[in-house]
């Protein structure tokens, strides 16, 4: 996928999302503490000359092509700074090409980076040992890919149980871990069949539960569900959605499909060219793209499953504010869709008002009406 024609495309190919998953603008992750992964200043170029090229990017401010054809090195991932906290989910997309699956693969150092710090639980993983590095790979990070990576001739069982084998956790323990996995999957049932005996949406549920079996601090999802039919690719990012919430996985998840991104995501980071060219909620990204390019991305996409009441609503002064005898009220988290069925049934513009009951804003009937648009 090489044009946002295709992007387009493929968005149009899916079912539609229930995108407004909490009420849009809330947080949960409120402790800065709670930093998880953090990528500061991250840099990854391939060829001798990385350095150097870097410098005459800082200096001269040259392009991915102009750093290939003048030091033959490729621009992968450029600059790139982010944190995660605790039990978030950032969903990094872009077209093919745009870095996003190389950057994904810093965070457990499959891949070194050129220049820059990545700390994953508090630890610059640059300079651990080799065996811390193993350490980590097999009990701190899972890692879902979209070919399934699984063994092909293991059954069920084993496959899930693979990462605990690794770690020398004995049989029985890790068959009980492996267990408990497979039921949060589905799979139940299953434990003893092989991978050629499963559909493709079964088998990306044993490279889940395989990835969960270890509990991981943090879940690298690269394009997991790419692969797979529509509505299986819906039900598995429903189920993915529920269980990294119940269990409180800090999750990466790459994707090239904005739809995904904003369903799953509670922050999204766009990518251009090895760059992020912007991060943050559904509805910041839908409402203020950072530029012609992001804009282009949303254009299409429907604002009424990401906007709520916060996003649309006019300030208003509450000692003037109409009393809720006089007009409809709904808090600052209600969806859209919600308000809208609300000026319908009554006919009226609707007052914002917050868990005290103090009116904070008021959203009308042309402005519901706009918001329905289009972005353009």
């Amino acid at each position: 996928m090489n044009t946002f024609a295709d992007a387009k495309r493929s968005r149009s190919a899916l079912p539609p999302f229930d995108l407004q998953r909490r009420p849009a603008g809330e947080n949960q992750i409120v402790d800065e503490g709670d930093e998880v992964v953090s990528c500061s200043n991250v840099w990854k170029l391939f060829g001798t000359r990385a350095r150097e090229a870097i410098a005459a990017i800082h200096g001269e401010g040259l392009s991915k092509d102009e750093v290939l054809a003048r030091f033959g090195c490729v621009v992968a991932v450029k600059d790139v700074s982010f944190s995660i906290r605790k039990g978030e989910i950032l969903a990094i997309m872009g077209l093919s090409g745009s870095g996003k699956s190389t950057l994904v693969r810093h965070v457990n150092r499959l891949i070194d980076a050129t220049s820059g710090v990545i700390r994953l639980n508090g630890v610059d993983i640059s300079k651990v040992t080799s065996a811390q590095l193993r350490s980590i790979r097999s009990k701190q990070v899972g890692m879902v890919f979209q070919d399934f990576a699984l063994l092909p001739h293991w059954t069920v069982r084993d496959n899930v149980a693979f990462g605990l084998e690794l770690q020398g956790v004995p049989k029985l323990e890790r068959w009980a871990k492996a267990q408990a996995a497979i039921q949060r999957m589905d799979l139940k049932g299953w434990e003893d069949r092989v991978p050629s005996e499963l559909s493709g949406g079964m088998r990306q549920r044993v490279g889940i539960a395989r990835a969960l079996a270890a509990d991981p601090s943090v879940l690298l999802m690269d394009e997991p569900f790419g692969a797979l039919d529509p509505l299986i690719r819906r039900d598995l990012q429903n189920q993915f959605l529920k269980l990294t919430r119940d269990l409180g996985k800090t999750t990466l998840f790459i994707t090239h499909d904005l739809e995904e991104a904003f369903h799953l995501g509670d922050r999204i980071a766009i990518m251009k060219d090895g760059a992020i060219v912007q991060i943050g909620t559904a509805a910041d990204i839908i409402t203020s793209p950072a530029d012609g390019y992001v804009a282009e991305f949303v254009r299409g996409i429907s604002r009424v499953p990401i906007l709520s009441a916060r996003h649309i609503m006019s300030p208003v002064d509450p000692d003037a504010a109409p009393s809720a005898a006089d007009i409809p009220v709904a808090s600052p988290g209600t969806p859209l869709a919600e308000l809208i069925a609300t000026g319908a049934r009554t006919r009226s513009d609707i007052m914002i008002v917050d868990q005290s009951g103090r009116a904070v804003g008021k959203v009308t009937i042309e402005t519901m009406l706009s918001s329905m648009k289009e972005v353009r």
